[in-house]
């Protein structure tokens, strides 16, 4: 028995099982029969062999990785039903074993895994398919790195960018939201630029002595400020242009110029808020502020050696997510930060994709939601990760608030964020125990009722400790960081530091 090397596909109908659930035997048939038809013409036009039907999904082999990115983007481009349907694609490369018509291995695996995390509509594949494709031939981008059930460490993931799809960096997105997005186009004059520009190069040829002229025309920039729009390029291109911190955007130029269209839309469009009004008669006296991550110190109590938090695209911290653009790793060491996307930029230094970088006090990070100031604390806390987010309780005079898992009314909830996935654990019968009893974070750190902050005259107010045994902090405006022994008095622009959460003291919001 010979191990053979094959790329494996695997192909879902997104939206299948809801599907299914309204449709009668009839429409069901039609639908598994357009599947069929559809898919199994693609992969035996592109000299693929399929290897077995799943229901909802295909696994089949190609001896050819460039065929097998191929067949999958014409796949998520003609979806079914007239594209009403999206079909998504994952493929990974490399030795499988072939028995009974059948396939197995560690690449089975891999891509079975891969697609479980690509999006409807999208083509993801592995780092060992990237390396043996025509990277001439096919478009592609880095998705980040995940980590896959069953697959020890983080894994590299990339998409291949169909025609008509176009996915906007988020420096991009950001820039074009807030009007810092300069487009300079093949054949004319440089705009003027706007106060910190992110400029995108459109329509040019990659290596081209037009491009050169083009940035070189422009005043000294942050190498990472600068886009170049493409679609598919030889590697030799692609890599003098990101050699020198550049980033790139995948994509034909009619559907990077929607995307760009679409993000702008988005500004215009009416959004909720999480905003809390206690009074709406009276403006508030002080506002508290959700406004970051308290990053506590290990080794703590022979439990946790280390952890870990993700950060989402909108500026949620969460134990980990596929979705994640950064994260950070706290250890004995200090504070790292991890790029999971492009785009993080740490101390005005642009990370790459798996980048990873030991915080310095006072590092400001940019990320697509915004910039975040790390401040390091000695003692319980290693230091917390600060960026004020909407959520905010407007307080009045006199009135007593609490913080907490399950605070009072009128209170601010604290993050109870399940699972232990985030956690490296010490040796040891307590460790042992701890991960038994279901110990996280943030349940072991902050209780249902931690503390109450009461505001009196001129932005004062007092900060009460309610928990016996979860401490609550006082990080001062002036650097001063304290502990709360039965209540102390706080001034707006001083954060409490509870659990794994920090709350600011803030000068209320004034709406028009």
């Amino acid at each position: 028995m010979a191990s053979t090397t094959r790329t494996v596909v695997f192909t879902d109908l997104a939206g299948y099982t809801d599907t299914v659930s309204r449709s009668d035997r009839e429409s069901l048939r039609e639908l598994l029969s357009e599947h069929e038809r559809v898919v199994i013409g693609l992969i035996e036009r592109h000299g693929g062999q399929v290897v077995k039907n799943l229901g909802d999904s295909y696994m089949a082999l190609f001896s050819c990785a460039t065929d097998a990115i191929r067949m999958s983007l014409e796949a998520v481009e003609q979806g079914l039903r007239g594209g009403g349907m999206k079909i998504r694609v994952s493929c990974a490369t490399g030795d499988i074993e072939e028995i009974d018509g059948d396939a197995f291995g560690d690449m089975v695996n891999l891509s079975a895994r891969i697609n479980s995390k690509t999006p409807a509509g999208q083509v993801w594949f592995s780092e060992s398919t990237k390396l043996c494709m025509n990277n001439s031939e096919i478009p592609w981008e880095v998705v980040g790195s995940f980590q896959l059930k069953g697959i020890p460490g983080d894994v590299p993931l990339f998409r291949a960018i169909p025609v008509s799809g176009c996915w906007l960096p988020a420096p991009v997105s950001s820039a074009a939201k807030k009007g810092t997005l300069s487009i300079l186009k093949a054949g004319e004059a440089s705009p003027a630029l706007p106060p910190d520009p992110c400029v995108l190069f459109l329509g040019f040829e990659a290596g081209s002595a037009e491009l050169s002229r083009a940035v070189d025309s422009l005043p000294v920039l942050d190498p990472g400020k600068l886009w170049l729009a493409a679609y598919a390029l030889p590697p030799v291109d692609r890599h003098a242009w990101v050699g020198y911190g550049r980033g790139m955007v995948i994509g034909k130029t009619d559907s990077i110029k929607k995307a760009i269209e679409s993000t702008r839309a988005e500004i215009k469009k009416p959004v909720g808020t999480h905003t809390i009004i206690l009074d709406t008669a009276e403006a508030a006296d002080m506002d508290l502020v959700m406004a970051g991550l308290a990053l506590p110190s290990v080794p703590m109590a022979n439990v946790v050696g280390g952890y870990t938090y993700d950060l989402l695209s909108d500026g949620r911290w969460v134990n980990g997510s596929p979705q994640a653009v950064m994260r950070i790793d706290i250890s004995p060491q200090g504070v790292q930060v991890q790029s999971l996307a492009n785009g993080i930029e740490v101390g005005g230094k642009v990370m790459t994709s798996g980048a990873s970088e030991l915080l310095r006090n006072g590092a400001t990070i940019l990320t697509p939601s915004g910039p975040i100031q790390f401040r390091a604390l000695t003692g319980a806390y290693a230091g917390v990760m600060l960026s004020d987010t909407p959520l905010r309780l407007g307080v009045n005079e006199g009135e007593r608030t609490e913080l907490g898992r399950e605070p009072n009314h009128p209170g601010i909830a604290l993050p109870d964020r399940r699972g232990q996935d985030n956690i490296r654990w010490c040796t040891g019968s307590r460790a042992a125990r701890a991960r038994e009893s279901g110990f996280t974070l943030d349940r072991a750190l902050a209780g249902r009722r931690q503390a109450s902050i009461e505001v009196g005259n001129g932005g004062a107010c007092i900060v009460r400790a309610l928990h016996d045994r979860c401490p609550t902090w006082l990080l001062e405006e002036t650097g001063g960081f304290r502990r709360v022994e039965g209540s102390c008095d706080a001034n707006v622009g001083d954060l409490i530091v509870t659990g794994t959460s920090v709350v600011a003291l803030r000068q209320p919001e004034v709406f028009d």
